[in-house]
């Protein structure tokens, strides 16, 4: 059996105001420190801006920004907007599949990446666009998929 892991947001926690618009930044914080939102953790954050669990696993649930499961260290995430589509993105797709052995929604067993698909990012003029954790990448190749993860890998 083993020991559920503790996590420690004590640091996150007292940067921010006891009230509940502090909530998604909150949460943010949390997401960016352990690549996820721990359950573990929900109660404090609910006792701290003094609302009840179920708003924050609410808001939790809400955002598409937060994952209540553990990310990779370097979240990929290829665009599959009409723009992206119509230049390739399902051929990167594809690539990013093949070059990480996961589909979208997935994280590496190593839990070096997370593969996610998603919509129209906003940055058509330089379609195809990958993301690569918060960095764009636009003009994006299928041929470019390997360098990435090869990049990725080595941190």
């Amino acid at each position: 059996m083993t020991t559920p892991q503790t996590y420690d947001i004590s640091g996150i926690l007292a940067r921010h105001p006891r009230e509940e618009t502090a909530l998604i930044e909150i949460l943010h914080d949390i997401q960016l420190a352990f690549r996820h939102l721990p359950r573990s953790v929900l109660g404090q954050v609910a006792q701290h801006v003094n609302v009840p669990l179920s708003r924050v696993a609410s808001v939790g649930t809400f955002y598409k920004a937060f994952s209540f499961t553990p990310k990779g260290e370097t979240t990929v995430r290829i665009c599959m907007g009409t723009a992206c589509h119509v230049r390739g993105a399902r051929l990167i797709l594809d690539e990013a599949q093949r070059a990480l052995d996961v589909g979208p929604g997935q994280t590496t067993p190593d839990g070096k990446f997370t593969l996610e698909e998603v919509n129209c990012v906003g940055a058509c003029a330089m379609a195809p666009v990958v993301i690569e954790n918060e960095t764009y990448h636009g003009f994006f190749k299928a041929v470019d998929m390997k360098k990435l993860c090869d990049k990725g890998a080595s941190k």
